[in-house]
């Protein structure tokens, strides 16, 4: 049997629809042993209605504190999802050292002034080949940033289905080196499979070089609401296992493990 857990899930702290204590049931019914939630935080960024700023946070570190002393149905993890900006990595780390959190997950949603899965009209007028190269040496630059146990949604330039005039493999051979480079670990992130690309994130077709570099991975359902916790999670390891994957990451304390599946 497969030690499942799903470390990306967004309760109200953030932009989910639920509180942390609704997941639980839904958690258990599917069969997870660990379940984390991972509320997005922007810490440059003021009165974003999507993520936590600091003083938030503390709160929801807080609340998770005594959500997991006092749940005993399921193991709860505390994480937190950190928008990554470039140049800002020493206020980043001056926050999370202070955290009492069991993982980290890196992401990248900003380019520029403007985050990438907010609308279409983002890419109107854009130049794709130029928004992807960007994109990638961002995520590239999360990864090498030393922040972060996991990477977030690697591709999610994807997300409305724009896609470059060029052979991405590339890129996606860049990112799985740098990713085994600075020892971070990765998600398939099933909640692809609910926005217009409608597949997971990273493109299935590139998961053999993260195989071939032995990145670490986890899958994870980046769930906003109850109902979406662990879904798709028997497609997305059989998709690993085809890609030759024996083994998942989870993690407690900021340490990683590794477990066979």
């Amino acid at each position: 049997m497969i030690y499942k857990t799903d470390y990306h899930v967004h309760s109200w702290f953030s932009d989910g629809r639920a509180a942390p204590e609704d997941y639980i049931a839904p958690a258990r019914e599917a069969g997870l042993k660990e379940i984390g939630f991972s509320e997005h935080l922007t810490l440059f960024e003021k009165n974003l209605d999507w993520s936590m700023n600091a003083r938030k946070a503390y709160r929801y570190l807080e609340h998770m504190k005594m959500f997991r002393e006092n749940n005993h149905d399921i193991t709860v993890r505390t994480g937190l999802e950190v928008d990554y900006i470039e140049g800002r990595e020493k206020e980043i780390n001056s926050f999370l050292k202070k955290a009492d959190i069991d993982y980290v997950i890196g992401s990248v949603h900003f380019l520029g002034e403007s985050t990438v899965d907010m609308g279409p009209e983002f890419y109107a007028g854009k130049d794709i080949d130029r928004l992807y190269v960007v994109y990638f040496e961002q995520v590239a630059s999360a990864a090498a940033s030393g922040l972060f146990d996991i990477i977030a949604h690697p591709d999610l330039i994807r997300i409305y289905g724009f896609t470059p005039s060029f052979d991405l493999e590339p890129l996606y051979r860049k990112l799985a080196a740098s990713f085994k480079k600075h020892d971070v670990a990765f998600e398939i992130n099933t909640n692809g499979r609910n926005r217009p690309i409608a597949d997971f994130y990273p493109d299935r077709r590139y998961l053999k070089f993260f195989r071939e570099e032995r990145v670490p991975v986890c899958v994870n359902s980046d769930a906003h609401m109850p109902s979406r916790v662990a879904q798709y999670f028997d497609e997305a390891y059989e998709l690993l296992r085809n890609t030759g994957y024996t083994e998942m990451a989870v993690f407690k304390d900021r340490e990683r493990f590794m477990i066979p599946f």
